[in-house]
């Protein structure tokens, strides 16, 4: 119902603004009032200022008169009135799925190329790289940055932390399919104080100064609620996505309000998927570079 009603939409607006473009023309035209034979609208003001309606030049008439026609032919041949296909058939759609077919077509033999190229092969070949750094540029760079590093909630690739794991197929997969990371809130039950204590034993696990007393007492309720994800000794879970505690490299930052945040919120971070916007090919090439930077 919704397509239908925007469909009749726009074909009553196109219609109605041509013809009323038309009538306007013939409006205007006759204007004048005839009886005096002046030419005049009939307004006048200061007893002598006259409003005159002089005829438009023809040649700017004919134009516009075929502006008009123009239209209604590009209608027929093209389309323009709502779902109303044109006589050619031509869509937005059709025309973007021939330029890509061209595009393919054009970058087959570079792909080709690459095709007989493991992954090793690919990471030491620079034309290869160059190639990846583009296409990484076009997808990638919005969020990790053109040089790849990253910012908050985004993770740095160029170093070789990495919270699903390193092989080739693994970073692919998380290109093609997309990632979905969660940490849940698990401090609901918590007091602020515990919820201190257990900020200050996380931040004492990546080697930053913390009072000894708070790091012990948050270390039980690490141990209670937090060891299932992260590991006895916060090395984390490449399987689960979880990150490493045990290092100074943060996906949101080390800062105590911002680890505070993290346990009393949480946190949902979202790769979002590749696979129907890339072909293989380019994975592979993403892969390639992405790997090449940590390696």
């Amino acid at each position: 119902m919704l397509t239908s009603f925007w469909h009749w939409y726009v074909v009553i607006i196109t219609v109605f603004t041509i013809l009323a473009s038309l009538w306007l023309l013939k409006w205007t035209k006759g204007a004048s009032n005839e009886d005096d034979g002046t030419g005049s609208t009939g307004h006048v003001w200061d007893e002598d200022l006259v409003e005159l309606n002089n005829p438009l030049p023809r040649w700017w008439l004919k134009l516009f008169y075929i502006t008009i026609a123009f239209a209604f032919i590009y209608m027929f041949l093209f389309g323009g009135l709502g779902n109303i296909a044109g006589y050619l058939g031509w869509t937005q759609e059709g025309q973007y799925q021939a330029e890509l077919k061209t595009a393919s077509e054009a970058t087959e033999a570079i792909f080709a190329r690459y095709r007989q190229m493991d992954n090793e092969a690919l990471m030491a070949d620079a034309e290869a790289n160059a190639t990846g750094q583009r296409l990484f540029a076009n997808s990638c760079a919005m969020c990790h940055g053109s040089d790849a590093r990253g910012a908050r909630g985004f993770p740095n690739l160029t170093d070789n932390d990495w919270l699903y794991g390193d092989s080739s197929d693994t970073v692919m997969q998380s290109i093609a399919d997309g990632r979905a990371g969660a940490m849940p809130v698990m401090v609901g039950g918590l007091d602020d104080d515990a919820i201190s204590d257990l900020v200050v034993y996380v931040q004492s696990m990546s080697g930053q100064k913390a009072d000894e007393a708070m790091a012990a007492n948050g270390k039980k309720t690490f141990d209670m609620l937090c060891v299932a994800c992260h590991g006895p000794d916060g090395s984390g879970n490449q399987a689960l996505g979880a990150p490493r505690l045990n290092d100074d490299i943060w996906l949101y930052g080390g800062e105590p309000e911002t680890i505070k945040t993290t346990l009393t919120v949480g946190r949902n971070g979202n790769m979002p998927a590749h696979k129907d916007l890339l072909s293989e090919d380019r994975h592979r090439l993403i892969t390639a570079y992405v790997l090449s930077l940590s390696k």
